[in-house]
């Protein structure tokens, strides 16, 4: 299925969730947010949350450091 994660193309498989993206991608739930067409989804929704063919993902995540 072809889903656009962060402006790049990707393939996830049917039935993929924000919840499972995050962990493909190997980012922190806690310090990751998730925007789906332009829609937020909350933290407590993501592990429920479905992706569809063509989802459109912005995925920002906080970066420590000095």
């Amino acid at each position: 299925m072809h889903v656009t994660v962060n402006a790049e193309p990707r393939e996830v498989a049917p039935g993929t969730t924000v919840g499972d993206l995050l962990v493909e991608l190997k980012l922190d739930k806690a310090i990751c947010a998730a925007e789906i067409n332009k829609a937020v989804v909350p933290r407590a929704e993501r592990d429920a949350r479905v992706l569809a063919e063509g989802d459109v993902i912005e995925l920002v995540t906080l970066v420590g450091g000095g």
